[in-house]
């Protein structure tokens, strides 16, 4: 963490590890690839996908009848069930969207200022590939930007992922689809390359080489986020159920190695149950080679004094996802305020919005919570602003524009601003 906790709290389990790493052998690494992608296009792009992906691809993009057999290779359930998530996801970014409004105002009279809500002409969305065919993931980057009104989704997966992931940018609308994966997919979605175009803004999550080409590319292109690895965090006081928060621990643990999970309470004896509890199911768990590592080397458990404590150290965290499990969680919900996405009462799992449930799981990380929320139908739209002034308003704003401007001994503006006051003298 960049920053320390200036309050007190009492750890009954701390992390082993720092998310924190030296990225430097990443970076470089990264800045070869988008140095190479930008010079030398598809003929780099190949060289990389055979390098890392051992893909000997003679053609990067998708075909339609291979979007086709991706579909025709869902079975009936799973397409249903992506299908759902798809009108969830949309149907929220759409009222979303309906909160976001263009605006006229006549701030003086014959001063009309305002702004337009702009979709971005094309965003391209990164799919992971990752340890699971993660069916949500295109939906989460792909939906919103559809509702947004952007013009064109370009879609990057790697080569190795599931034809499941196909379907699923299908589905979900991607204008394009490209089998490029990690940071030489980056690079061809922020420069272009003779066959992919490039964008706007790059969207999704990928892994630290993905991270690091989006760092790289940012200011170029925008991006979304900077994604880490995944996090969790439950706060909860004695009404907490030691074995429930222990699954969702788990089931967040089970996405990486490098997962963080943690449980921030006010009761010491579910704090200690849940840690046992945590043991427990890793011996039943099939995912345990994985989420063990995590809650080994990253899971955390810590006792605070009083409920001020625990929301404290919760907005410091400001975890990814963060669940409430209080006795009045919908309360304590309203005291928090440093999170990715927050699931209030323990019927609210993160798997649902992981899954189906309609807000995306692309989030903030390593406390980027402080200052960021996660993916939404907003990100993939411009506030520009405009205005318009008649004579009135020149006769109002231009003499302190004139006066300001001879102050700070801008004579260009001085001239500008007082030229428009001698025409409607």
């Amino acid at each position: 963490m960049a920053q320390s906790f200036g309050g007190k709290v009492h750890h009954i389990k701390e992390p082993k590890r720092d998310t924190a790493a030296d990225t430097a052998a990443i970076e470089t690494t990264v800045k070869d690839i988008l140095s190479a992608v930008q010079t030398r296009g598809d003929a780099a792009v190949r060289e990389f996908s055979n390098k890392f992906d051992k893909s000997e691809l003679d053609r990067f993009e998708v075909t339609a009848e291979e979007r086709q057999q991706a579909l025709n290779g869902l079975d009936k359930q799973t397409r249903a069930d992506t299908e759902f998530a798809i009108d969830n996801v949309r149907r929220f970014a759409q009222a979303q969207l309906a909160t976001i409004l263009p605006l006229e105002v006549e701030l003086l009279p014959g001063l009309h200022l305002g702004h337009r809500v702009i979709p971005i002409e094309r965003i391209g969305a990164y799919v992971p590939g990752g340890r699971y065919p993660i069916l949500s993931a295109p939906v989460m980057t792909i939906v919103p930007a559809k509702v947004a009104g952007v013009d064109d989704v370009i879609a990057c997966l790697p080569p190795t992922a599931h034809p499941a992931m196909i379907a699923g940018c299908h589905l979900s609308g991607a204008d394009r689809i490209f089998r490029i994966g990690g940071a030489q997919a980056i690079a061809a979605l922020a420069f272009g390359t003779e066959t992919v175009p490039a964008v706007d803004k790059i969207v999704g999550p990928g892994n630290a080489f993905v991270n690091e080409a989006k760092r790289q590319v940012f200011g170029r292109v925008g991006i979304d986020q900077l994604a880490g690895p995944s996090e969790i965090f439950v706060v909860a006081d004695s009404t907490g159920d030691a074995s429930m928060i222990a699954t969702d621990l788990l089931a967040q643990a089970e996405h990486d190695i490098h997962t963080r999970v943690g449980l921030i309470t006010t009761d010491a004896k579910l704090a200690e149950d849940t840690v046992r509890e945590v043991e427990r199911q890793l011996e039943t768990l099939s995912t345990a080679d994985v989420a063990g590592v995590a809650w080994r080397d990253f899971g955390e458990v810590v006792v605070c004094d009083d409920e001020a404590s625990m929301i404290a150290y919760s907005d410091f965290i400001a975890a990814e996802h963060l669940q409430v499990h209080t006795a009045d969680s919908a309360a304590t919900a309203k005291k928090l305020r440093n999170y990715g996405s927050l699931f209030i009462g323990p019927l609210s799992s993160v798997v649902y919005s992981d899954k189906c449930c309609g807000t995306n799981h692309t989030l903030p990380t390593m406390a980027a919570g402080r200052y960021t929320g996660g993916l939404w139908v907003g990100s993939y739209v411009k506030i520009c602003t405009h205005q318009t002034l008649d004579a009135r308003a020149v006769a109002a704003v231009a003499p302190p524009a004139v006066r300001q401007s001879a102050t700070e001994g801008m004579e260009g503006h001085r001239r500008a601003a007082a030229l428009r006051l001698s025409e409607v003298g």
